[in-house]
């Protein structure tokens, strides 16, 4: 028995190798074609045993729903699932929900009913699968979790709608056998995280920052040298080589000018703690870090009493934060208050929050700021919530699972939005008074609820500086792969 699991093994590991050889260019699939599964591409998944298809339970969008199965219906967006490709294996993202097929604690029984849950950055290896093509039977594939070698099956290979879609141990047989129906055309790959290099330069309203150029270079590992570093009235860049877990639970480190921030690789974290740009502080670069991890279970879900943010700027001007994870926060992941002006965020990963982005608590209508480039994934509100800002300028952001509103335009702001991706979002976009102006174009909704609404012609961005769009179809996946440290800066 052990030889024949081995040479199973053996079988699958080679076919996976051809597989992931396998390069998808310049064709369109009819609906609901059997294909070879690629990067990008958008999937029924009918099984070899009863052909009917996996589905999340009930169309749920909330984590832990369970995967059964269900006739197939190819316009059905609970039966939808997107590979997206990852370093150890694929995704596969459920169109509906936006949550990732997940082995719940990465259990490695046989016989565990998988879940959805959310994605989160991509790595998890309960969310990762390889897709094995099957020696038995034409067209059909294996999917093999990377974190407990099992692979996907119908229970007992039973042809009853609702039977439970499980993990076992592999087997190239008619319940482990999946076709990959395609929905819609041929998918563009995904990048490759290591295909792109990344300018130390700010853009947008943030150009001309330079935050700790000219000052003296330092690494850090301890929260005293980076308390004392941050705080200096000399420029500075700070290099983050460790995780810092910050005390006491919550402190928003001082930052002062002229400094720059940065995670070495993907090794910088400030955990239980956050960073704090007072009035007239102007300068600064925050990059290339994982920050947060501050939540107060008894302030769940308001965030009122513990005021615990990830970057907080009061009155703060020319700041660039870019490529940061920040997660988990008490209360804001990044609040933009007072004055705060010639602001640019770009490419960073923000979710599973309440309130992702603040920005306003002002009278002045002064601030000007870019937002381009960010996921921002299941959270609640201020996604963001955009309030007296003089120019708004936002685009190719990716937004999804989002429970209240999506982008905001208050009070007098002027807002463009340009190519950005809005999937499972309630109220993607819209101004809250006849005062707020935005002006849209080019951007894709999915499975979107409420208002997508517009008002006035507000401004043109190219009057201030260049930029260069996106697409807003490829926005999904250039997000999910380079949103957050990159392991290609900071060294």
């Amino acid at each position: 028995m052990r030889s024949r699991k081995r040479g199973l093994l053996a079988v699958l590991s080679a076919a996976t190798v051809a597989l992931s050889g396998l390069v998808v260019a310049g064709s369109v699939w009819p609906a609901e074609a059997a294909v070879a599964p690629a990067d990008g591409g958008v999937y029924t998944l009918a099984n070899g045993s009863s052909g009917k298809c996996a589905v999340v339970a009930g169309g749920s969008v909330d984590n832990g729903a369970l995967l059964q199965q269900i006739a197939c219906a190819a316009t059905a967006t609970e039966q939808q699932f997107r590979a997206v490709s990852q370093s150890g294996g694929y995704n596969l993202v459920n169109i509906k929900s936006g949550r990732c097929v997940d082995v719940p604690s990465s259990s490695t029984t046989s016989g565990t009913q998988l879940q959805q849950w959310g994605c989160g950055d991509g790595t998890k290896t309960n969310q990762q699968w390889v897709f094995t093509a099957s020696g038995a039977a034409s067209g059909k594939y294996l999917i093999r979790s990377v974190a407990g070698n099992l692979c996907i099956s119908n229970k007992d290979g039973s042809t009853s709608g609702g039977n439970p879609i499980v993990q076992e141990t592999c087997s190239d047989i008619a319940r482990m056998q999946w076709a990959f129906n395609a929905v819609g055309a041929a998918p563009s790959p995904s990048p490759t995280s290591g295909g792109r290099t990344w300018s130390n330069t700010a853009d947008g309203f943030a150009a001309g920052t330079t935050g700790g150029a000219g000052g003296t270079t330092v690494t850090v590992t301890s929260q005293a040298d980076l308390v004392r570093y941050a705080a200096a009235s000399e420029a500075y860049i700070i290099r983050v080589n460790a995780t810092i877990n910050v005390s006491p639970y919550g402190m928003e480190i001082p930052v002062k000018s002229n400094k720059t921030i940065i995670g070495v690789g993907r090794n910088g974290r400030i955990k239980g703690g956050g960073f704090f740009l007072g009035a007239g502080t102007r300068n600064v670069i925050i990059r290339n870090l994982t920050i947060g991890d501050t939540l107060m279970a008894e302030d769940d879900p308001d965030d009122k009493d513990y005021d615990y943010d990830g970057i907080q700027m009061d009155t703060a001007d020319h700041i660039w934060i870019d490529h940061n994870t920040i997660s988990r926060t008490n209360d804001g992941l990044i609040d933009s208050r007072k004055d705060t002006s010639y602001l640019t965020v770009s490419w960073n990963n923000l979710g599973n929050t309440n309130k992702a982005f603040g920005i306003g608590w002002t009278e002045n209508v002064t601030a000007r700021m870019t937002i381009h480039h960010n996921w921002i994934h299941d959270t609640n509100q201020r996604n963001p919530s955009t309030d007296n800002v003089a120019y708004a300028h936002l685009y190719n952001n990716y937004l999804s699972n989002i429970a209240s509103y999506g982008n905001l335009s208050r009070g007098a702001t002027k807002m463009v939005l340009e190519n950005s991706y809005f999937e499972n979002v309630a109220n993607p976009y819209y101004p809250d008074t006849s005062a707020a102006q935005l002006r849209e174009s080019g951007s894709i909704r999915v499975n979107c609820t409420g208002k997508a609404s517009t008002n006035g012609s507000a401004f043109n961005p190219g009057s201030f500086y260049s930029y260069t769009l996106d697409p807003a179809a490829n926005v999904p996946a250039l997000l999910r792969t380079y949103t957050g440290p990159q392991s290609n800066i900071g060294n």
